[in-house]
């Protein structure tokens, strides 16, 4: 049993990937296909590996990601810009590659979330408890659509949200507090419900009631290493600190 005080606790702010469905299997396999065709041009280099996309990749921003990995085997690519069609040219060229394969992984295969993230919200919903998600994915309504998961989220703040609102992805903790603020309820009373280690470094750096770190690769270990309060395997981990079971 995972104890938590909830009294002072009015809102979980969840990241989609990883935490509510296994997109991050989806993301993991969009991020290979595109980084593995794209060194593939470039003498010498390894092809991209699980390793690679944990230190790299994992909740950040997509163009945050592609310059942190590119940068990480000292390939020299221009920035350009996020309108560039899908290629090898740039950083936002790569960027749109791994978004176009991704979504065709995703329309072709679908997705359901994750049995255990339904049960916990089925009863954070029957305690009124406000929920968000907060990804770093320009690609949340499409995966929350997929997933069923949509009816069940007023508040969404992703990728999308935070490039017009000028917001700062994680580790910078502020698309949380946009959500936070959304909800309208104070970081401290708020949850942040996180798999990747860039985004439990974002609640921790935003003064949240608690961050929630939920493994599924990174380990329990980087998890708390990063700031994560409590980490669990499975969010049904936390119903019988709910009263459910």
């Amino acid at each position: 049993m995972t104890a938590i005080d909830w009294v002072a606790l009015d809102a979980v702010l969840f990241d989609l990937d990883g935490v509510l469905t296994p997109t991050a299997e989806i993301h993991e396999r969009a991020w290979k296909e595109m980084f593995d065709s794209f060194l593939a041009t470039v003498p010498g280099e390894a092809p991209f590996s699980a390793s690679d996309y944990l230190l790299y990749v994992d909740g950040k921003p997509r163009f945050d990601g592609v310059r942190s990995f590119v940068q990480s085997r000292a390939v020299d690519l221009p920035e350009g810009t996020h309108d560039d069609p899908p290629g090898f040219e740039s950083i936002g060229a790569l960027g749109n590659m791994k978004n176009a394969m991704f979504q065709t992984i995703l329309r072709r295969d679908g997705i359901e979330a994750y049995p255990g993230s339904v049960r916990l919200l089925d009863a954070l919903t029957e305690r009124g408890t406000g929920v968000a998600v907060v990804s770093s994915s320009r690609n949340a309504p499409e995966v929350l659509e997929a997933s069923g998961l949509a009816p069940r989220f007023e508040v969404v703040v992703d990728g999308s949200v935070a490039a017009r609102l000028g917001l700062s992805g994680k580790p910078a903790p502020d698309t949380f507090l946009e959500a936070a603020k959304e909800l309208g309820v104070p970081a401290q009373q708020a949850v942040v419900a996180e798999d990747a280690i860039s985004g439990v470094a974002a609640g921790r750096a935003g003064g949240f009631g608690l961050v929630l770190g939920v493994d599924r690769g990174a380990g329990h270990a980087a998890l708390r290493d990063a700031g994560a309060d409590i980490v669990v395997d499975d969010l049904a981990e936390l119903l019988d600190s709910l009263g459910r079971s």
